[in-house]
């Protein structure tokens, strides 16, 4: 197995006093008698941008159903913001400030921009009818977008009329708009074009700029993450196999770390 380096990890706590956003220890997840995770560890700093790689099957998407209450960790601790938690739920999760933006999106298309912010969570009139608030959304979903630097012509836009970048900058917009306090974004540049993955990537950048906000990006692309990301955690068949800061590593450091491992797979005669 690769040789793991974790000398980024301490400095990710360094900070003026305030809690780490999440840190897990020996999180593993078992499905029967598949091992998803295999005592991974992590910390996220107030603010920090962290980024995980690792190829299909490496760990990533079950990491991120622990982190987002989706599934519960077979063994192993989760703190938040310096408290232990077992996240029981998507709504416990969210509870805390925990969100997720999906490669899927979950976007209603044929809906709104501001229908699509406040999908699930509309604003309604006090009164016996509960009457949604239209014009209060509007406005909302309208600041909200400018506060974080995302362009539409009119909220009213329908969300399919929109590329694929701003429905993706949409998505996160609502993440923002919902008060997270740890943002989860999962594969946030898949299938996107340069001047698209451009639009997410300064929106990523700006949200770190505001503050607030720690945000954990699951990626593929090494080059992209190196250039967004504070820090970089590599994930191989449910471990972490390398940590470091971005600034401390390259593309092809991390390439030659995963030949490795795909080597020392091919030794033991394991797939």
């Amino acid at each position: 197995m690769a040789e793991l380096r974790t000398d980024a990890t301490a400095s990710a706590s360094a900070d003026s006093g305030a809690p780490l956003a999440m840190r897990g220890e020996q999180l593993v997840k078992r499905f029967g008698a598949v091992t998803a995770l295999d005592g991974v560890s992590f910390t996220l700093g107030p603010g920090e941008i962290l980024g995980i790689l690792g190829d299909n099957g490496a760990g990533k998407s079950t990491l991120v159903k622990i982190l987002t209450g989706f599934h519960q960790q077979t063994a192993g601790t989760l703190y938040v913001n310096g408290q232990e938690m077992l996240l029981r739920s998507v709504d416990h999760a969210r509870s805390l400030g925990i969100e997720c933006v999906y490669q899927d999106l979950a976007l209603a298309n044929s809906l709104s921009i501001y229908h699509n912010m406040f999908l699930n969570r509309e604003i309604v009139r006090r009164g016996p009818f509960r009457l949604l608030d239209h014009g209060k959304m509007r406005e909302r979903a309208a600041q909200c977008l400018d506060d974080i630097g995302v362009h539409v012509p009119s909220v009213d836009l329908p969300v399919e009329r929109l590329s694929g970048g701003q429905r993706q900058a949409i998505a996160v917009a609502r993440a923002v708009n919902s008060d997270a306090r740890i943002l989860l974004l999962d594969e946030p540049l898949a299938a996107m074009g340069a001047r698209e993955a451009a639009l997410i990537i300064d929106l990523v950048l700006r949200l770190k700029e505001k503050g607030g906000l720690s945000i954990i990006m699951i990626m593929h692309n090494y080059a992209q993450t190196l250039d967004i990301a504070d820090r970089i955690m590599l994930m191989q068949r449910g471990r972490v196999t390398f940590e470091q800061h971005s600034a401390q590593t390259s593309v092809p450091e991390l390439m030659d770390i995963v030949r490795r491992e795909y080597r020392a797979m091919r030794a033991n005669g394991t797939n």
